[in-house]
């Protein structure tokens, strides 16, 4: 089999954590110059935004020279550019290392924060915020946790080592455990593995169970029950569908409370709205490091608040997350 040459190194550096985006022009194409195929790539009512960046000289090639407006298309070229970025409220809430070596970091991420840029949340995910704040522009995540969800993460440090820590994950060698709060109904017997086929469609906010051979595992417990009829809740993830613990916690008839997706799709709160956090935490990370052979055993610091301060956290003058 023919290998794929690698990219030419970006000649732009990263941008406030972010790297620029990099373009290579397709092979077959009817277009006369490079502006062209991004006019045509970033659609017309980016017209005015592509003249603007081909005139300051933002758009460079694999030399780092600046692309010209009517420099001529040349298939399988590269090129680069940094996206114009809208503002993002900055999440409130400090990302917490757990662990810190050569090859890895190990984050309590916050309630609200991306792990990686995704959609309206770009500087302020942690991938970008850890790059600035630690200095270490070549980080990667070697898996994510939704923006909603707290708890640990791991980020590699090198680049060439990002594989081996993914495939840890890709291959179910890592023993995670979250946290949880939700109603406590006296007759649901648990322990139980909950076993489901969980379909997630791009575009649609919620993912839904289908029937089918099941994709999606967990493992339910219940910790405790206490006041206002709450569980707090073990649950162990055997595979990792999108929204998996949150699709089989509703199905079980115990949604996870501040769930803003299940059982019914609330509507969008305000950017910067940050009151009655998701009362989900990944507590413990375990797993054998395939660079160093290291056991690790990691645990996360943070409490669920509505476990802990349930007024505290429903209140809706409260800033979410102000008892983590």
């Amino acid at each position: 089999m023919r290998r794929r040459t690698p990219p030419p190194p970006s000649p732009l550096p990263q941008r406030d954590g972010i790297d620029p985006v990099r373009v290579r022009l397709p092979g077959v194409g009817a277009w006369a110059t490079v502006r062209e195929h991004l006019l045509e790539r970033l659609g017309p009512a980016r017209a005015d935004v592509v003249d603007a960046m081909l005139a300051a000289g933002q758009v460079v090639g694999a030399d780092g020279r600046a692309v010209a407006p009517d420099t001529a298309y040349v298939p399988g070229m590269y090129v680069w550019y940094h996206r114009e970025l809208p503002p993002e409220v900055p999440v409130p809430f400090p990302l917490e290392i757990v662990h810190r070596d050569e090859h890895i970091v190990v984050v309590d991420k916050p309630h609200f924060v991306a792990t990686t840029p995704r959609g309206s949340h770009v500087t302020e995910s942690a991938l970008a915020r850890l790059r600035r704040e630690l200095d270490l522009p070549a980080l990667g995540a070697a898996h994510r946790l939704d923006r909603l969800t707290a708890g640990l993460v791991l980020f590699t440090v090198r680049p060439e080592e990002r594989g081996a820590y993914q495939s840890l994950f890709r291959d179910r060698l890592v023993r995670k455990v979250y946290e949880a709060v939700a109603p406590y109904p006296p007759r649901l017997a648990l322990p139980r593995t909950v076993r489901s086929r969980i379909v997630k469609e791009r575009g649609v906010l919620a993912a839904y169970e289908v029937a089918g051979e099941p994709n999606a595992v967990s493992r339910v417990e219940l910790v405790e029950h206490g006041a206002r009829g709450l569980g707090r809740y073990r649950l162990l993830p055997a595979t990792g569908q999108t929204h998996q613990l949150r699709v089989h916690m509703n199905a079980l008839g115990v949604p996870i409370l501040g769930d803003p997706l299940y059982p019914e799709v609330a509507a969008p709160v305000p950017a910067g709205d940050f009151r009655r956090p998701l009362q989900l935490l990944a507590r413990e990370l375990e797993f054998t490091d395939p660079v160093t052979g290291r056991e690790h055993r990691l645990r996360s610091g943070r409490v669920l608040e509505a476990w802990t301060s349930y007024d505290a956290w429903a209140a809706a003058t409260t800033p979410a997350g102000a008892a983590q």
